[in-house]
């Protein structure tokens, strides 16, 4: 299963996005579920550090990623827009996909770090 978490903090801002695992609805490089959960997410690291000027912190490898933000830009419009984007997107696939996707929202302080 593709787990997929994403983290609020103290004010209910996105702060982080963790995902792992893989979703194994085809072979390997196939998958279409795993790919559209892989593009988005790319995407939004993209969108926050090339087109936001965010400097985006984490880690990205097959089955593990990581990606965190700092504080002080958690409010500016553009970033909530990049990352509230990936999250409700990846909702739907998560919908479409049940069983090989999940789509989780938690609080910083009720997770355990990565």
């Amino acid at each position: 299963m593709l787990e997929v978490r994403f983290r609020r903090d103290s004010r209910n801002r996105l702060s982080s996005v963790f995902a792992s695992g893989h979703a194994e609805q085809g072979e390997p490089g196939e998958d279409i579920a795993c790919a559209a959960v892989s593009a988005l997410l790319q995407a939004a690291w993209v969108g926050l550090s090339d087109v936001a000027r965010v400097k985006v912190t984490g880690r990205r490898q097959s089955g593990d990623f990581a990606m965190h933000w700092p504080e002080d830009t958690r409010g500016r419009d553009d970033v909530r827009a990049i990352v509230a984007t990936a999250e409700l997107a990846i909702e739907q696939i998560a919908k479409q996909y049940r069983g090989a996707i999940r789509s989780v929202r938690e609080n910083e302080s009720e997770s355990e770090s990565p």
